[in-house]
């Protein structure tokens, strides 16, 4: 039977085409989070993010200045601009249309003059200039003035001083920060020894214990929740740092052996043998020998466990006490921001970008380690 051979050509555009989708996906989604960090709430509620280069339509209410009111003729006139209290005055809208009620908030175009209820008339200009005139006194509240404007885009810095001056996200940053390092340290270098131990060093139950850490990959992490936490608070751990790196550790640990031992396992035995010949240790080899040979894999196992941590929420919801004073980004963000912050999501943009901006910097820095110790079972040999 004749087999016909795939085109390589067509295999490399597939993958090509593969990656480009994949890198999309992901960049979108970041590039809109990134972009509503500049914008102002009313922006956004205005249009998406792509349209941000473009000018928004929006409708809002502005109520006259009362205390403005001058006497001209034996009338009562209050004059003023709707963007008077528009957060840049350099770059102010223009009124498509107006209106004196809530039903009809663009009844009215600019230039023209509205009647009001009891006598009385309004009018707005493009620029956003308005006069009101009223044969009696205004009193203490002043009629509502509807406008319906178009408004220039604007990017400013605002959402990031007000998440870091209001100290929304600094503490939880140094708590995260806290969490990460031991409970990603912790994990690597546990790993590396057992990996080391399951690849080259002869004893019973190895193959059992090979397998067991394998399995231990497909065991949803929430089964373990309430019998490690009553574990810790048997063991006077509780809730704490403590609490979160020890939970953390034993959820990183099948993943980071897993990966290891496959490094460990392709350094080629006649290095292993020769070193044991000139009467090396098996701490020797595994210092000198082993580990700076499956230096990618340790680098990406580092940076998976580094990436989950940060971005955890579920294990710091159920490990950490909920005071104030230790709780991490992504619990502040789910607490505060979304709590109090809810409908200002140029907030919550900036809040999500400085979260997420250290992990894509290691990921970044470490990317090409990363990708050999996922994809490579041995170190690459010349």
């Amino acid at each position: 039977m004749r087999v016909r051979a795939r085109h390589p050509l067509r295999a490399c555009r597939a993958a090509n085409i593969a990656v480009l989708v994949l890198a999309l996906v992901w960049f979108i989604p970041t590039l809109g989070l990134l972009v509503s960090s500049f914008r102002e709430r009313d922006q956004i509620l205005a249009s998406g993010w792509w349209q941000a280069p473009l000018a928004a339509e929006r409708t809002f209410r502005v109520r006259a200045d009362a205390g403005a009111a001058v006497t001209e003729g034996g009338r009562h006139v209050i004059a003023g601009n709707v963007f008077a209290n528009d957060a840049d005055a350099a770059m102010p809208g223009r009124v498509k249309a107006f209106g004196v009620s809530s039903r009809a908030p663009a009844a009215f175009g600019t230039g023209l003059r509205a009647d009001l209820v009891g006598g009385g008339s309004l009018s707005v200009g493009a620029d956003g200039h308005y006069r009101l005139e009223s044969p009696r006194a205004f009193g203490e509240s002043a009629p509502t003035i509807y406008v319906r404007a178009t408004m220039p885009p604007r990017f400013s810095l605002d959402n990031y001083r007000r998440v870091l001056a209001d100290d929304v996200m600094v503490r939880p940053f140094v708590n995260t920060l806290a969490v990460t390092i031991p409970a990603t340290v912790l994990p690597t270098v546990i790993a590396a020894f057992a990996a080391y131990a399951l690849a080259w060093m002869e004893f019973r139950g190895r193959g059992f214990l090979i397998a067991a850490s394998a399995g231990l990959l497909v065991v949803p992490l929430q089964l373990a929740f309430v019998p490690l936490l009553k574990l810790h608070q048997g063991l006077g751990i509780g809730q704490g740092l403590v609490g979160i790196w020890l939970a953390h550790t034993g959820f990183g640990l099948p993943l980071a052996v897993y990966l290891l031992h496959r490094a460990m396992a392709g350094v080629p035995r006649d290095i292993i043998d020769c070193a044991r010949m000139d009467g090396a240790s098996e701490v020797q080899i595994f210092s000198r020998i082993v580990l700076p040979l499956t230096y990618p894999a340790l680098a990406g196992c580092a940076t998976l466990q580094f990436v989950w941590v940060w971005n955890d929420l579920l294990v710091a919801k159920v490990f950490l006490p909920p005071a104030d004073g230790v709780r991490v980004m992504t619990v502040a963000i789910t607490d505060d921001l979304l709590g109090s912050h809810g409908g200002d999501w140029g907030m919550l943009a900036a809040a999500a970008f400085i979260s997420m901006a250290l992990p894509l910097l290691v990921f970044f820095i470490l990317q090409r380690c990363l990708l050999r110790g996922l994809l490579s079972k041995a170190p690459e040999w010349r």
